[in-house]
């Protein structure tokens, strides 16, 4: 696994529980969104795992969605309250993170 790829497990969470916040969405879904967005590197092999993991820590619900006869129901994701209070801790902890992985990138210069 590369660079990136190992840089990006470690905020896919938090970035599918921001997408899950904006509207209640599918895997398949949130992969195209993700790509649209710039992070490219993501696979639906990784999504899949990582929500299941975000709704057995109560911080997403799933419930099926009966497509229009085209194929099997779609599971969507809702973010709950104990997830939307993670996603803002988690918000926080990325500025900070941000914000001091970037003065030591700028050679200890303040943004």
């Amino acid at each position: 696994m590369d660079h990136n790829s190992q840089l990006l497990k470690g905020v896919l969470d938090m970035c599918l529980l921001s997408l899950i916040a904006e509207e209640p969405s599918y895997g398949y879904e949130m992969a195209a969104k993700l790509k649209d967005r710039g992070l490219h590197l993501v696979s639906d092999g990784s999504i899949y795992p990582t929500l299941s993991r975000l709704q057995k820590a109560g911080l997403v619900e799933g419930y099926f969605v009966e497509t229009d006869g085209s194929g099997p129901p779609r599971k969507y994701y809702r973010i709950v309250g104990e997830g939307r209070d993670r996603l803002a801790e988690w918000s926080e902890e990325w500025k900070m993170l941000q914000a001091g992985v970037s003065t030591i990138l700028n050679g200890g210069e303040h943004d």
